[in-house]
């Protein structure tokens, strides 16, 4: 990669002829898919469907529609999906060329990361841990982040590559890196009409790609009048989880486990004051936003600091760890006190929640094969 990353820097103007002197098409069959790979460089290649995936499908029953946050001008669209697939995982939209989107919000791991906070380009620590992203397209409220100061999903894709710990470019630099990228220009027109490379085209495409990561674990699993054949811990664990006495489904309800608004869940405050960061409303303080529970059992560590390593430390902090404070929500159940049975079945039940296609779908896997 290293004499890749010279050239994007130092010669751009070369870019295009020194492309076409290596780039080959390589035809191979991936079960019924057939794909073509495009070798970038002796060390990198780009592989992706002659057709594109299936990203602009749509859900029925569940009441989704009205937590879907997509607008009216950025539809989900196979090709726009396909071009966001690609920017995603493209370790050129950070500043030395070692980090993508992809590397803090892994496949296997539900979109999210293994570490308390991740490792950005240069070797610094995230602020925050990094959140799964299943499902971020059932979120009314349409905020992003955990202090939810992207009002939209679109403005949000674009603010981990111009922070400066995360990936430390600017959006300018990001769109002349894209623009001299030979394998971007079929894409970019398939998605929008021509090779044109804008802020808002780059915002868009990822912003569909985001949002087409999206399934929901068995109906059984979630609606909370359904049983459906399952296992004898994992029930008693879920009808624990929508009871009136533990009440998790207050703030996890619906297909995709989770609710419309921020709220304090009683952690200590310490140094982050969660949304009041973004609003400046003391109303806000210690409020987080609340995470889809699709695929939890694989997203450790949690919270927003990610200050639990395990599932069943979660559990004890509502069982027996509220912090009374003034924002507290009232939401929250207090004073539990689980006896280890329930702890167990409510774990089971957490962990059952997993949804194997997101997770293993080529569709949404790294289209890049490095060296």
């Amino acid at each position: 990669m290293k004499s890749i990353k010279q050239f994007f820097v130092l010669a751009p103007l070369l870019s295009l002829e020194f492309s076409c002197g290596i780039v080959e098409e390589l035809q191979e069959e991936e079960g019924s898919v057939l794909l073509e790979t495009t070798e970038i460089s002796a060390d990198v290649s780009l592989t992706l469907p002659e057709e594109s995936y299936d990203y602009a499908f749509t859900f029925g029953g569940m009441r989704l529609a009205e937590q879907d946050n997509t607008p009216s001008d950025n539809p989900i669209t196979d090709a726009g999906a396909t071009l966001g697939r690609v920017l995603f995982y493209d370790t050129l939209l950070s500043l030395n060329e070692t980090v993508s989107c992809g590397t803090c919000h892994i496949q296997s791991l539900g979109f999210a990361d293994n570490l308390a906070l991740s490792v950005g380009f240069d070797g610094e620590l995230t602020g925050r841990n990094s959140m799964g992203l299943a499902n971020a397209r059932f979120y009314e409220n349409g905020k992003f982040f955990w202090d939810e100061r992207a009002d939209s999903l679109e403005e949000q894709v674009l603010m981990p590559i111009q922070d400066s710990k995360e990936m430390g470019l600017s959006i300018d630099e990001a769109v002349l890196r894209v623009s001299e990228a030979s394998y971007y220009a079929s894409l970019f027109e398939a998605a929008f009409g021509d090779s044109t490379v804008t802020e808002e085209r780059m915002s868009y495409a990822l912003a569909q790609f985001v949002r087409s990561i999206a399934g929901f674990p068995a109906e059984a699993l979630t609606d909370r009048r359904a049983t459906g054949d399952l296992d004898s811990e994992v029930l008693a664990g879920k009808r624990l989880f929508f009871s009136r006495e533990a009440s998790c489904g207050r703030c996890h309800g619906g297909a995709s486990l989770t609710t419309d608004q921020a709220r304090d869940n009683g952690l200590e405050i310490f140094d982050d004051l969660g949304v009041f960061t973004a609003t400046g409303d003391s109303d806000d303080i210690g409020e987080f936003k609340v995470p889809s529970l699709v695929n939890i059992g694989l997203t450790a560590p949690y919270m927003h600091d990610g200050r639990f390593e395990t599932l069943r430390e979660v559990v004890e902090h509502y069982s027996s760890g509220i912090q009374e404070n003034d924002n507290l929500s009232n939401r929250i159940a207090e004073n539990l006190t689980l006896s280890d049975g329930e702890s167990d079945s409510l774990v089971a039940y957490l962990e059952s929640l997993t949804n194997t296609n997101l997770t293993t779908n080529p569709k949404w896997s790294d289209p890049f094969v490095r060296q």
